[in-house]
Formats: structure tokens, C-alpha cells, sequence
């Protein structure tokens, strides 16, 4: 087949199954097969495909048809206009992500050699894309997995800026030295515990970890609003991504704990809630 009858196959495979994006998915998964940009298959439509990448491409589309995410299928996710190796290991950075990081970067655009932590560091997409776009950055990256955190490790390599962090296996603070940072940011697992069996079948396939909050899915911003400020300077930041309708519960965790101020919140691009900021 030639690489405009394998995408058209493709699109009107996983199309038959209800599943969006359906030509985009189609296209990355050939280009990372032949391991050629997305450009490539555009000039070179009536190429024919070796049997064996064929071969490896329908099987690819089976994986997406039975909802296994592409990320996952080729090792790879933009995020920032970086790309990071994912598998089964971390979770897959997501858009709104990028919302937290650019406020991260605005924040620090008023500050000199600041020292940042990156609490659940999974991927490293966070803290990996804070070290490339701040130039005077020291960056400590933490995830109580390990597999997560040689992932992390590979994707700094991969973007050039290993030397600028620090990766730590710990459970939160546990291992964490005594020392202080300008800013705390975090992506923590806060999906509610009984709702993830009902998340779509993509999601099903990350790992439960980074995923579980506990009961109410607010687990982890218990235990970062108790000990975050002991790791903060005067006046620095704590940086969280939240999920759409947690703003005022962890708005309300953060001000009972009488040591954070200046608390404010930010939308997404669909206008949901997705970060909350204080001050400490």
C-alpha cells in the first residue's frame, strides 16, 4: 500500500470506531513508524510501504480502535513545543498542563536565579520545560516511582537541560533536603478514587498512581498545603494544577492552613479551573 492508501485506511478505521482526531492519529502513528515528520508523508503520498511497516502500522490502529493511547504507541508527546518520550510508566502531558508552566514563567520573570520544585514530577514535562525556558533556573524534580523518575532523566537528556536538575525518588517531602525554593508547582493525582473506573478508556491504560487523590481527590493537596511553606521562601510561590471543579476546595485547604496569601486561580482554554496560585 502507499503511504495515502495506508492514512486513508487508518482514518477510516479508528473513524468507524467513534474515536476523534481521526486522520491526526492516523498520521502520527505512520510518521513515527517510517520515523519521518508529518511533511514527509504529504510529499511522498504515492510511496509504497514495506510489507513489515504495514504490517506494524494496522496493528498500530487496532491498539487505537481498542483505545490505547497513540502516545503511548509512539513514545512520544508535545508539550511547550518540547517532545518527551512516554510510555505506560507516566502519565501523558496534557495541553492544559501548559497553562500552569506559562504562569510558572510569567511569575519568574520578576526573579533572579530562582530554585524551583517540581513535586510528582512523572514525565518531567513540568519541570523539564521550566528548566529550557528559564534561563537562570535550578530545578529539583520529584516522583515516588522510580520508573518515573528514569523517564524524567531521559527526557531532560533529550532536551538538553539534565544539568540544570536535580531528580529525586521520594514519597512528596520525605526525602526531600532542607532547603528552600522560590517555587513549589505540582501536578498531583487528584482524580477521585471511584471515578476513575469511569474515565475513558485511554485514560484506564496511565498509570492508577498518578492518577488516585483518594476519596475526595484532594489527598495530595492536604499534605503539599501542610508542608510546602516549610520548603518556600518568604514570599514565594506554591503553583498547582487542579482538576475543573476542585478550585474552591483547595482554595479552602490552602486558606485554613493560615500560612498562604494572595490565592487566585486561572481558567483553561475550555474555561474550566486548572490552576491555583499563593503565595507564601
Amino acid at each position: 500500500m502507499t503511504i495515502k492508501e495506508l492514512i486513508l485506511y487508518g482514518t477510516r478505521k479508528i473513524k468507524e470506531n467513534n474515536i476523534e482526531n481521526a486522520n491526526l492519529q492516523a498520521k502520527l502513528l505512520l510518521s513515527s513508524i517510517l520515523n519521518k515528520p508529518k511533511e514527509y508523508l504529504i510529499i511522498n503520498q504515492e510511496k509504497e510501504i514495506k510489507n513489515k511497516e504495514e504490517e506494524t502500522y494496522k496493528k498500530g490502529i487496532q491498539k487505537i480502535i481498542e483505545g490505547y493511547p497513540i502516545q503511548y504507541i509512539t513514545k512520544n508527546q508535545e508539550f511547550m513545543k518540547l517532545n518527551f518520550y512516554v510510555d505506560e510508566n507516566v502519565l501523558i502531558p496534557q495541553p492544559d498542563t501548559e497553562i500552569l508552566v506559562e504562569e510558572v514563567i510569567n511569575i519568574c520573570k520578576k526573579k533572579q536565579n530562582v530554585q524551583i520544585l517540581d513535586m510528582c514530577t512523572g514525565s518531567g514535562a513540568i519541570a523539564i520545560s521550566l528548566a529550557k525556558y528559564i534561563k537562570n533556573s535550578k530545578i529539583y524534580a520529584i516522583d515516588i516511582s522510580k520508573k518515573a523518575i528514569q523517564i524524567a532523566k531521559k527526557n531532560a537528556k533529550q532536551n538538553n537541560v539534565y544539568e540544570k536538575i536535580v531528580f529525586l525518588e521520594s514519597n512528596m517531602f520525605e526525602k526531600l533536603p532542607k532547603i528552600k525554593f522560590d517555587i513549589i508547582v505540582s501536578n498531583p493525582p487528584y482524580i477521585e478514587k471511584d471515578v476513575i473506573k469511569n474515565l475513558s478508556t485511554q485514560v484506564k491504560y496511565e498509570p492508577f498512581i498518578a492518577l488516585n487523590g483518594g476519596i475526595d481527590g484532594l489527598d495530595f493537596y492536604k499534605i503539599i498545603s501542610d508542608n510546602a511553606y516549610k520548603y518556600l521562601e518568604k514570599d514565594g510561590n506554591l503553583c498547582l494544577e487542579i482538576g475543573y471543579n476542585q478550585r474552591k476546595s483547595v482554595t479552602e485547604i490552602l486558606s485554613k492552613n493560615n500560612k498562604y496569601k494572595q490565592i487566585y486561580s486561572k481558567k483553561d482554554l475550555g474555561n474550566n479551573d486548572r490552576i491555583i496560585i499563593a503565595k507564601y
